[in-house]
């Protein structure tokens, strides 16, 4: 559910003083002196608004791995250094690689319009092309804007509730577009990813996740990446996260570990790790899963001045490198993914954040120091 998360820490900084705090795990003796740099920053996180976080560093054949704060609340148990959590729309990239290659099969074209795959489901759907979904030009409202969000205690309904993807659909075409014609302002929209995954249902006869799954998933050997559909486990060791919540009189942190993500439904469902996310944006990057032409596709600004392309970020780091990734926000689960152009250093980044304050500035600072330390 990216972002909202300037949203929760604002609407939510009292948390903090209702809840407590939790004490950062000091740098490890022994580390050079760039990784107890990354150490301490990653602290910094979790004295600043997260109860825990991890990050992986890949220099080549060489990898750093650090965590900070608890797994629990109320607990000493560490965070798992290769723990699984929620990617949120990270899970984007991994949609939008799949209807890239189905364009090079050409079982579909960009710039074929919803109304071809879907008739009759969105409005003015013969003026929305897919390259419209990929890059949040389509102008399609956003059904998450319709929903509860922290603090409403009527956003842990979500926990046991199955949403299928025409309910969520229906939702958002209940509102007016958010701008008019398609293509003439990028506006996030989860809502089109969600059609993105019924697009690929129609041009495969397989449900997106399958198609996830034996496109990306399993040629890159990623076993600990799954899309779970409505199954709300997590499965293996994973943190355990946390939505600010008001109850008797103030807010409280929540578990929301355990819910049904087809409430992200193939805009944010999935689970990974740390490795696997590393894994998979090194052979998208490297050129493995698309032909040079559709990864220059998706490595343009879908609309001027964004860092956004089709299903791809990119941010320019304090030393002038670009790197490219994704990040995701799945509520109790924050993720950010990235890597140089030329593969030499990746980084991710997750945590389960206590919803005090807005970490943004701080992981940017963080993965500068990575990237160019």
């Amino acid at each position: 559910m990216k972002r909202v998360r300037r949203v929760l820490a604002a609407a939510t900084a009292v948390v903090a003083v209702a809840t407590g705090s939790v004490a950062a795990a000091p740098a490890r003796g022994g580390e050079p002196p760039r990784h107890a740099g990354l150490q301490e920053r990653l602290d910094g996180l979790v004295a600043e608004g997260a109860v825990g976080a991890l990050v992986e560093v890949r220099d080549g054949r060489r990898v750093w791995r650090g965590t900070s704060g608890v797994a629990e609340r109320d607990t000493e148990r560490a965070v798992p250094e290769r723990g699984r959590f929620r990617i949120g729309s990270i899970t984007k990239t991994f949609v939008a690689t799949v209807v890239l290659q189905l364009a090079d099969e050409g079982r579909l074209r960009l710039d074929d319009p919803v109304e071809k795959w879907l008739p009759g489901v969105v409005p003015d759907g013969g003026d929305i092309t897919v390259r419209h979904l990929l890059g949040h030009t389509s102008g399609i409202y956003d059904y998450k804007r319709t929903l509860a969000v922290p603090p409403d205690p009527a956003f842990l309904d979500y926990r046991d509730r199955t949403w299928t993807p025409q309910e969520q659909i229906a939702r958002a075409v209940a509102h007016p577009p958010t701008s008019t014609p398609p293509g003439s302002a990028y506006a996030y929209s989860n809502t089109g990813y969600v059609l993105l995954g019924q697009i690929i249902e129609e041009a495969t006869g397989r449900p997106y996740a399958q198609e996830v799954g034996r496109r990306i998933i399993r040629p890159l050997h990623l076993h600990h990446t799954s899309l779970p559909g409505t199954y709300p486990r997590i499965r293996g060791a994973h943190p355990r996260g946390y939505v600010p919540i008001e109850q008797e009189g103030g807010i409280r942190l929540v578990d929301f570990t355990e819910m049904n993500p087809s409430l992200f439904g193939a805009g944010g469902e999935m689970i990974s790790t740390a490795g696997d996310l590393d894994r998979f944006f090194a052979a998208l990057i490297g050129g493995r899963l698309l032909p040079d032409r559709l990864l220059d596709e998706m490595r343009t600004p879908s609309f001027e001045g964004r860092s956004y392309g089709l299903g791809l970020a990119w941010k320019d780091t304090a030393c002038g490198t670009t790197v490219y990734g994704n990040d995701g926000d799945a509520m109790a689960y924050q993720t950010w993914s990235f890597t140089t152009p030329d593969l030499r250093r990746q980084v991710t980044v997750a945590l389960t954040p206590d919803h005090s304050a807005d970490l943004d500035d701080s992981v940017d600072a963080l993965l500068d120091e990575a990237f160019c330390g």
